[in-house]
């Protein structure tokens, strides 16, 4: 077992319990992810390809043009798992500018979807290094709504070390489970914030053989997952 396996896994566990819902991902291992929930645990979630075509293990199975999208937003019956160059602890994400947006250091993808998406269905997060500069004590700019602004529900946070989420009284980010071989400790220097840290926080659920099978021979046969 690898810890990208792990990774995809930890992925595909934020959609359990969601039903028929659209499962949108950005990048390859939540992408893995969905899929891997679709064919074990949540089989009446709808995967797409990040375009228009919904997929049932790999093979299309029905066509979401665009302008559907919206509807799907904004009735709630969907569950992305978006990328960010900066998180806080109420799951404010900044994917737009580093530095002040007048003028920035560097200027990144912008708002894009992220504001409706916060606002309108569960969202929750990719973070495939787990450091300091992405998740810090205010974004430099907000893109997506974290909870103290009024997101209906960031939900996880899967890091390269760690899953992360916001069943807190004041629904900031809590430590839910740290990876196999890391330490709560280096999550917590790697997090540029006060985090919460329940008692015994638990590893991170490994996958299953079936799992494995499935990441290794069936979902990803060239193993990119690990790049």
């Amino acid at each position: 077992m690898t810890r990208a396996e792990t990774c995809v896994v930890a992925c595909a566990e934020a959609w359990r319990g969601d039903g028929a819902v659209l499962a949108s991902s950005a990048g390859l291992i939540p992408q893995l992810g969905a899929r891997l929930a679709q064919l074990t645990f949540a089989p009446e979630l709808l995967v797409t390809d990040g375009e228009a075509t919904l997929l049932r293990d790999g093979r299309a199975e029905g066509w979401l043009p665009y302008r559907a999208v919206f509807s799907m937003v904004a009735a709630g019956a969907r569950h992305v798992m978006m990328g960010a160059s900066q998180l806080d602890r109420f799951g404010n994400q900044n994917i737009s500018c580093v530095g002040p947006w007048e003028r920035p250091r560097s200027q990144l993808l912008g708002v894009r979807g992220a504001p409706g998406n916060t606002v309108n269905h569960a969202t929750s997060y990719w973070v495939p290094r787990h450091s300091p500069r992405v998740f810090v004590e205010r974004v430099d700019m907000v893109s997506g709504i974290g909870h103290d602004r009024g997101a209906h529900e960031i939900r996880r946070v899967v890091t390269d070390l760690a899953v992360l989420d916001f069943e807190t009284p004041d629904r900031s980010m809590r430590l839910r489970s740290v990876h196999p071989g890391v330490t709560v400790d280096e999550v917590i220097a790697a997090t540029g914030f006060a985090l919460t840290i329940p008692a015994g926080v638990p590893a991170t659920r490994e996958p299953t053989e079936e799992e494995l099978k499935l990441i290794r021979e069936h979902l990803d046969p060239h193993g990119l997952r690990e790049k």
